[in-house]
């Protein structure tokens, strides 16, 4: 799906679709204008990235957290800089489009033609961002660990997405009296983990290799897989009022096979990977073949009707074990310090703190629903720590935060539960607060969780001392 879409916009933005041979000069300058569009656009989310991290700094939290703050400030939220069509934003309320209208003089349907394709380029950059997120944090996890800590993984991420499903489901119909498919959605929302912005948040504090950071990303990883199934469920019955269980099956099939299968092969495709780079003589010898395979990896996912990312990840994993790791990781930090800041700020610019509004009527009956799915989102996500059994020194509480954040997944999840028409507007705005709430709470939190940790250590050695 993303793949078309690189191709719809690239031909988009070249005019090789087909077309009469010679454009209209006003074709030409919309063309023009888009890319305009998405060059201004692209300077405003880099300055958005790069002073919220280093403010975030500034202050010791996660520069991440920073970036995600940055993207509320230029989106919806506020100067309304970067905005996107999915949040229900037209041209006219984009500031960039209004300053693009006057300098190139477009009228209102070209603005909003121009308006979708930037808009559409900006979440494909965003997309490639978390893609290559993933592939670097493959690439900083050890398998082996990994390995190690598999069985841990998988029950705290069935745990992380039952307890919050089943809590957020029957409480919503007891509680409010819901209709059960709307219930079942909002509940599936809450099963989400975002294993970018908790990656992300683990490799900038140094513990993405400690154990909890392996069970973290291990158990956010299942999570997305059990999420991809979830989604699939409820998708269905929000449709049809039925469980398409063949589609269930296959799911779970495909993406068992491919997660190991991937990793299982990978050991075979080590050798052939070096003698390839080794025999390379240009620039890019060793991260374009890298880049192949991942992107590859990632585009056999999405084609099996699973997440890009999970490709991305397996592929870092499997090149994490050839021996030229360190030399590729290097290679790879510049390329997402370029297409990482996209993904987080478009994130934040898409969160519309507008549903906080107690003055809206319509808010306060969602502010009720929401306190309730918060309470549960964090409960039910904090305890899986304490799924974790034989590990009497592993920080438990450090795990259950880092399952919390639901960031992009969550708002997936909103997203076709508006567009089916099964959740009422009060039940959407919850879910927005409680995936907004969640997504920026738990970066500081897991910088608390784990600060506490080495305080004790250090007390440790104080008194062996």
């Amino acid at each position: 799906m993303m793949i078309n879409l690189i191709v719809n916009e690239f031909a988009a933005l070249t005019n090789i679709l087909p077309t009469p041979i010679l454009a209209t000069a006003t074709e030409s300058a919309d063309a023009t204008m888009v890319l305009t569009s998405v060059l201004l656009s692209l300077v405003v989310i880099y300055l958005a990235s790069k002073l919220g991290g280093e403010i975030s700094r500034y202050f010791d939290l996660p520069p991440v957290l920073g970036e995600l703050v940055g993207g509320v400030i230029v989106g919806v939220s506020a100067f309304h800089l970067i905005v996107f069509p999915e949040t229900g934003a037209a041209a006219s309320d984009s500031v960039l489009m209004t300053i693009l209208q006057g300098i190139g003089g477009l009228n209102p349907e070209s603005a909003e033609s121009v308006f979708a394709a930037q808009s559409e380029v900006i979440s494909v950059l965003a997309e490639l961002g978390v893609i290559i997120l993933l592939f670097e944090i493959g690439l900083e996890s050890d398998l082996r660990e990994l390995q190690k800590v598999g069985y841990q993984a998988a029950i705290v991420a069935v745990v992380g997405v039952a307890v919050p499903f089943a809590a957020g489901t029957i409480g919503l119909m007891l509680i409010f009296g819901m209709p059960a498919i709307p219930a079942i959605f909002a509940g599936a929302a809450l099963t989400a983990t975002s294993i970018g912005i908790t990656s992300k948040v683990l490799s900038e504090l140094g513990h993405l290799k400690s154990k909890e950071g392996q069970i973290i990303v291990g158990a956010a990883v299942i999570d997305d897989v059990l999420g991809i199934i979830v989604l699939a469920v409820v998708a269905s019955l929000a449709k049809t009022g039925e469980i398409d269980f063949l589609n269930v099956v296959y799911l779970i099939v495909s993406a068992t096979v491919f997660l190991l299968g991937a990793i299982f092969l990978g050991k075979f495709f080590n050798k052939s990977f070096i003698a390839i780079a080794d025999k390379l003589q240009t620039r890019g010898n060793l991260v374009i073949p890298a880049l192949v395979f991942a992107f590859s990896m990632a585009f056999i996912a999405n084609a099996i009707h699973l997440e890009a990312i999970l490709g991305a990840f397996a592929a870092g994993l499997v090149l994490d074990e050839t021996d030229k790791r360190k030399e590729l990781d290097q290679q790879v930090i510049p390329i997402a310090d370029i297409l990482v800041p996209i993904f987080f700020v478009t994130v934040g610019a898409k969160a519309d703190l507008g549903v906080l509004n107690p003055a809206i009527a319509e808010n306060r009956e969602g502010l009720v629903i929401a306190a309730f799915l918060i309470v549960v989102a964090i409960i039910g996500k904090v305890i899986t720590g304490w799924a974790v059994f034989n590990q009497p020194q592993i920080n438990r509480l450090a795990i259950g935060i880092g399952m919390i954040p639901r960031g992009e997944v969550g708002l997936v999840f909103a997203g076709i539960g508006s567009a089916s028409g099964v959740l009422s507007k009060p039940l959407e705005a919850a879910i927005i607060i409680m995936v907004i709430l969640t997504t920026f709470l738990a970066p500081p939190l897991l910088r608390w969780a784990f600060k506490g940790d080495e305080e004790a250590i250090e007390q440790a050695d104080l008194a062996e001392s």
